[in-house]
């Protein structure tokens, strides 16, 4: 379904239902569709609602808005637009840094912040001349498949692997600059402090984006009561490559914060 927010329309995803809400939100060139296997385990005991960001999947793609304050003011206009309660917000990567700028607001229901391989609030170490290249050859299908290998590692059926292509050569051109260029440079580590819900940290060992070592220098020491776990063998792409792993940590998570 679209979803009116902000002067723009984000397309969501909703299944289930539940006394706890799921909010899920895609990596940086992905879409909501990067949790159909989650929500398809999860959503008999909760209510799931994955949102394509603005620029990405199905949403809408304005020509200004993507900084990681605008994309959580988004989140958060969802919240209210489909009358979420009770809430635990769930990040991957680029969405990671959104999810906790949302959560240093104390939005009223949140309860859990997991974060899945998360860009952190520290600007990301995204090398220059990799930045660069990424700039110059978007929207090139050789370019969106070398991304595929970058940055998975578990095999994937042939209907994934063209879907994570397609996701990344359907993301807008104003968006994917404005994550490279802007989004993911932007420094809000000062506002961590301020996240009072318990943080759960999940990283795939053999992650090349945001590679081991990353999370636990640049995010888990602005989140000192976090808990940290890791996927083996595992690449960038968690909820498509290990959806298995990613639902039993939610679980995991939900159980011992929620009740």
């Amino acid at each position: 379904m679209r979803i009116p927010v902000n002067n723009i329309q984000l397309n969501v995803i909703e299944r289930g239902s539940g006394p706890l809400t799921l909010v899920l939100l895609h990596y940086f060139g992905g879409s909501a569709l990067e949790w159909q296997a989650v929500m398809a385990q999860l959503s008999d005991r909760y209510r799931c609602i994955a949102i394509d960001l603005r620029g990405h999947g199905d949403s809408d793609a304005p020509e200004t808005g993507y900084s990681v304050d605008d994309m959580a003011d988004d989140v958060a206009a969802v919240l209210r637009e489909t009358s979420v309660g009770d809430f635990a917000l769930v990040g991957h990567s680029m969405s990671g840094k959104v999810a906790m700028a949302l959560a240093a607001r104390q939005p009223s229901g949140l309860q859990s912040l997991l974060l899945l391989s998360p860009s952190p609030p520290l600007p990301e170490p995204i090398p220059d001349n990799d930045r660069q290249e990424m700039l110059q050859t978007y929207g090139q299908r050789e370019a969106a498949e070398d991304t595929f290998k970058q940055i998975t590692e578990k095999p994937l059926s042939e209907a994934v692997h063209q879907q994570i292509v397609a996701d990344n050569l359907r993301t807008a051109n104003v968006a994917w600059d404005a994550w490279l260029l802007e989004g993911s440079k932007e420094n809000i580590a000062d506002r961590m402090p301020r996240i009072t819900v318990p943080v759960h940290l999940l990283v795939g060992t053999n992650d090349r984006a945001v590679k081991p070592g990353v999370s636990e220098t640049m995010t888990m020491p602005y989140l000192p009561t976090a808990t940290f776990e890791t996927v083996a063998g595992a690449g960038h792409l968690l909820p498509w490559e290990t959806p298995d792993a990613v639902v039993d940590f939610t679980q995991k998570k939900i159980a011992s914060d929620f009740g």
